[in-house]
């Protein structure tokens, strides 16, 4: 066995995607004593392989290596790719400072060569990322419209791609949403058609994906996660991008009301994150966990993960501000949105957070400012056209009219919102549409729709385990459908339908005979029934049981 047969187990590991086989391989032949060294191309591979198994060192001093021999070689194009990636890795890494001299070094190759190379369209790559680092999204969004040209001029699929999926975040931060996401679909069909590398395609998915969820387009989001899915598994010891695949299956889930699921996915993600020290990702996916349990009612567990994401860099938001509220610090939670909304200017972030702001605002009876908000989250919605936004924004006009009594106005609104959510198979969201609807049919003087849609979205929060909001949904049955029943009333009520005695029930509620009595008298009252009979089925025809 030698360098020959080496190489060429490495080159078909390659072709194949099997990463750690490929980089075993070619260590091996550049270690044999019949040759000096690896030459460019397959040193641009062991980068390449050590980079998707998660050893950046070693894809750097490949890369480093492969620099070396194309300048002594005289190749300066050669050499600026090297330098490309060198501070592409540098920068993924967090070492900016370091990337920044590669890059700088890449130009200042770059300044005696031709002027329509495609290595010009590379190195605004790296541009790109500092416009947007610096906030300048104009401009950013103009250097990407180059590199897309650039890449057409030359036919280079990844830099196609590459161009393609700048271009079209930047278009969307800009506002014109439905044409950025056909410039993301248009870069996935290189992606999905294997003609693209595997970092550039990597970084294409788990951007289109981060696309979608920003703008509340689940549809798009649940399809593209699961061709990661496909394409992660497809490659064994595959490190980078398993995490952002790990997260994005989890909001899916988290959507689908699979809570236990999500959670086991986004501590996968930040297990994983962590171990690769990509920070503010481990923070994403602390952040997300945080909000399942928050919806879950477990605040202590949820304060904690939006602490833990914090403490690596992310501002867990909006997720934080609505645990304040359901804590009832509203005061917080008012302040905190309203600095948040006066610091994002994008359509894109403002319309992640001002589904919030109209419940914090209508929370802290800003009726005005949270229809203003509403108001903004609709004009959004309709101009980005995504199911999910629009779905959100029918729900907090619904919100935003029945603070102010206007229930005509809330009933279509909240009717909407339930059918758009049933569309995206979200039944958290369904069951709290429902709950506005029922809310207005209340408003109406219908009482009896009112309870069927409130004992619907009851027994959906319950099936979910969302504890708060079914504990919101159950004092609305309660104090309506009971006739104003007291909580200890409810109890006597309930042991009543269960077939207690008097004597039975103040054993177990530690009352005298005579309270207990005075108890069913009241009930009978309120309920206007003759009898414990006829109090036990009032019981069970209200879901009291």
């Amino acid at each position: 066995m030698g360098i020959v047969d080496d190489l060429e187990r490495a080159r078909r590991a390659y072709e194949q995607r099997d990463w750690a086989v490929a980089y075993d391989q070619l260590t091996a032949a550049d270690g044999e004593p019949e040759t000096a060294a690896l030459g460019p191309g397959d040193l641009m591979a062991l980068g390449t392989a050590a980079y998707l198994i998660g050893d950046h060192d070693a894809c750097i001093r490949a890369l480093q290596r492969g620099y070396r021999l194309q300048i002594d070689d005289g190749n300066v194009l050669g050499a600026i790719r090297f330098a490309f990636w060198l501070a592409m890795v540098h920068n993924l890494r967090g070492e900016g400072a370091v990337g920044n001299g590669w890059a700088a070094r890449a130009l200042r190759l770059l300044a005696d060569q031709p002027d329509d190379v495609v290595e010009r369209g590379y190195l605004r790559i790296l541009e790109f990322y500092q416009r947007l680092g610096q906030g300048d999204f104009a401009g950013a969004l103009r250097i990407g419209t180059e590199i897309t040209e650039v890449a057409r001029r030359f036919g280079d699929p990844d830099l196609l791609a590459q161009g393609l999926v700048c271009q079209g975040r930047l278009l969307m931060y800009s506002g014109r949403v439905p044409e950025g996401l056909a410039l993301l679909d248009e870069a996935m069909v290189g992606v999905a058609a294997g003609e693209v590398s595997p970092i550039i395609a990597g970084n294409a998915y788990c951007a289109m994906i981060e696309g979608c969820q920003e703008v509340l387009d689940f549809a798009r989001a649940s399809s593209w996660t699961t061709a990661l899915t496909r394409w992660c598994e497809s490659q064994p010891a595959l490190v980078p991008y398993t995490g952002q695949c790990a997260v994005h299956r989890g909001q899916i889930l988290r959507l689908h009301g699979a809570y236990a699921d999500a959670l086991e996915e986004f501590n996968d993600a930040r297990r994983r994150y962590a171990a690769s020290g990509a920070q503010a990702a481990a923070g994403l996916a602390l952040s997300e966990c945080g909000d399942v349990l928050r919806i879950r009612g477990d605040y202590l567990a949820a304060e904690t993960s939006y602490d833990e994401a914090a403490g690596f860099g992310y501002e867990p938001q909006p997720g934080r501000s609505l645990l304040m509220l359901a804590r009832g610090r509203v005061p917080a939670a008012v302040a905190t949105v309203r600095r948040l909304l006066a610091e994002t200017r994008d359509p894109v972030h403002r319309s992640r957070l001002l589904g919030a702001a109209v419940e914090v605002l209508l929370a802290g009876e800003y009726v005005d400012e949270a229809e203003t908000t509403a108001a903004e989250l609709a004009g959004i919605a309709a101009d980005f056209g995504c199911v999910g936004l629009r779905a959100s924004a029918a729900y907090c006009s619904a919100l935003a009219a029945l603070e102010s009594g206007d229930a005509d106005r809330a009933l279509p609104q909240a009717r909407a919102a339930t059918q758009l959510w049933a569309g995206l198979q979200a039944p958290y969201e369904i069951a709290r549409s429902k709950v506005l609807v029922g809310r207005s049919f209340r408003l109406l003087g219908d009482e009896d729709s009112a309870v069927g849609e409130l004992t619907s979205a009851y027994r959906m929060f319950s099936d979910l385990g969302a504890t708060p909001a079914r504990q919101d949904v159950e004092k609305l049955l309660h104090r309506e459908t009971a006739g104003g029943l007291t909580g200890r009333e409810l109890e006597v009520l309930r042991l009543v339908a269960a077939g207690n005695s008097n004597t039975e029930i103040a054993q177990r509620l530690v009352l005298s005979d005579k309270t207990v009595a005075r108890h069913l008298t009241n009930i009978f009252t309120k309920l206007e029934v003759p009898s414990r009979t006829a109090a036990a089925a009032y019981a069970r025809d209200h879901d009291l049981l």
